[in-house]
């Protein structure tokens, strides 16, 4: 035991950085609960902090026996609370085992472990109204959809092949629910931001709705343009534009994460459609404020849908089979079809198919990167025959189809460019 204790086994600065460092995240801890005014504050969880980074000098016996200590301490707190305010401070006595933990972690060597959760811990306990709020305002469908994705992705997932199961060599179950893992992941963000500033007004919805589904948010908005009247085709037509502008923003995002090598390649036609549809969204005439009051936000959907996650899965990968397929067997140009056939369905799914197949190398870099861009300008041209057989109003079938046109043009424009600059090099 004196060989334990010995000056050998504690270098002092070591010793002495270890300590400090557990005080520290301890009171820090500690100053929320102190600013609330709670009984166990600054002081007490430094002094808890102390006790676990002792222990863990000491070591794992000496540990066990700090955490113990403490949980007596808790176990007496929450007993004065019970006879004093007939309530027990769960929070707090968490907040304090938490402390000694981290404690031990700082005593054993540990620093940014113990760091990192003290500084999420302190964040609980500041975060207690947001939290309550958020917690509260949730749907019981938005919580079984947090449930769902959580299982798709920690219980599903693990599960599945990580080799491919077909004769091509195509269709890898683990590679493939990665992307749609992803993609859903995106949707239920988008979900966030726009439950987070609100619907207000169509424009900002349009754009967060346009991430997911541009098309569906479209035919909302001209469908609504019916029944509204005239006085909304400002508003109708920023959204119509802001929801095709977030629906590319959205494919660079894809490219950007499935294919980074494809990104500096697919930029310059994005950047042409994005500054296209900026420019047009700046220049249209802005709705009046009180008719925009007025109108009634466009609908939140669910933050996330086992039927769509399974269309866009099952989408997804028919397009990377045949995608695949008939590069294979039909030459480098035939993706081009592929693309086209992806943009009428889903260019969300067709993009994600293109990036898998390159990543494999599947798909040379100069026909998957034209694919994608072919597949995002059949995606806006789609949509000027469904405006056009909603909506009965001729100067706005006019303007609609002109500036989607124009964006269209854009990012042919840009398919030119690349075209000349990818094989220069």
């Amino acid at each position: 035991m004196q060989g334990f204790l010995g000056t050998a086994n504690w270098p002092p600065l070591v010793s002495l950085y270890r300590v400090l460092l557990a005080l520290g995240i301890g009171m820090f801890v500690g100053l929320e609960r102190e600013w609330r005014g709670k009984e166990a504050g600054l002081r007490t969880f430094g002094f808890a902090a102390l006790l676990g980074a002792l222990g863990g000098l000491l070591g794992e016996a000496y540990a066990i026996v700090s955490i113990c200590l403490l949980g007596i301490l808790v176990f007496i707190l929450n007993w004065q609370s019970l006879k004093t305010h007939n309530n027990t401070v769960l929070t707090t006595s968490i907040a304090l085992l938490v402390t000694g933990v981290i404690g031990v972690l700082c005593g054993v060597g540990h620093t940014v472990t113990p760091a990192a959760v003290g500084v999420i811990a302190a964040g609980l306990l500041a975060w207690k109204e947001r939290l309550a709020v958020f917690s509260h305002n949730l749907t019981a469908e938005e919580v079984r959809s947090g449930i769902l994705l959580a299982i798709l992705a920690f219980v599903i997932y693990p599960l599945l092949p990580a080799t491919p199961v077909d004769r091509w060599g195509l269709v890898v179950p683990k590679t493939e629910f990665v992307t749609v893992i992803i993609i859903a992941l995106i949707g239920l963000i988008n979900y966030i931001l726009m439950k987070i500033f609100g619907p207000r007004g169509m424009e900002l919805t349009a754009f967060f709705g346009g991430l997911v589904n541009s098309r569906k948010v479209i035919v909302e908005l001209t469908t609504r343009l019916q029944s509204m009247g005239d006085a909304l085709l400002p508003s109708v037509y920023r959204g119509i534009i802001l929801a095709t502008g977030s629906m590319l923003l959205r494919n660079v995002i894809i490219v950007g994460l499935f294919a980074p090598d494809a990104l500096l390649y697919s930029i310059v036609p994005f950047a042409l459609m994005l500054a296209c549809s900026l420019l047009l969204w700046l220049r249209a005439p802005a709705q009046p404020q009180a008719q925009t009051n007025e109108a009634a936000p466009l609908a939140l959907e669910s933050p996330f849908r086992l039927s769509a996650a399974l269309t866009f899965g099952l989408t997804f990968m028919f397009l990377n089979i045949a995608g695949a397929l008939m590069q294979r067997y039909f030459g480098s140009q035939s993706f081009y079809f592929v693309s086209v056939l992806g943009g009428l369905l889903s260019s969300g799914s067709s993009i994600a198919s293109a990036t898998t197949l390159m990543n494999h190398h599947e798909l040379p870099l100069i026909v998957g990167v034209t694919g994608v861009i072919l597949s995002s300008l059949t995606s806006i041209l789609i949509n000027i025959p469904l405006i056009r057989s909603i909506t009965k109003e001729p100067a706005f079938k006019r303007k609609t189809f002109l500036s989607l046109v124009l964006i269209a043009l854009a990012g042919l424009v840009g398919v030119v460019i690349n075209q000349l600059f990818l094989h220069a090099v």
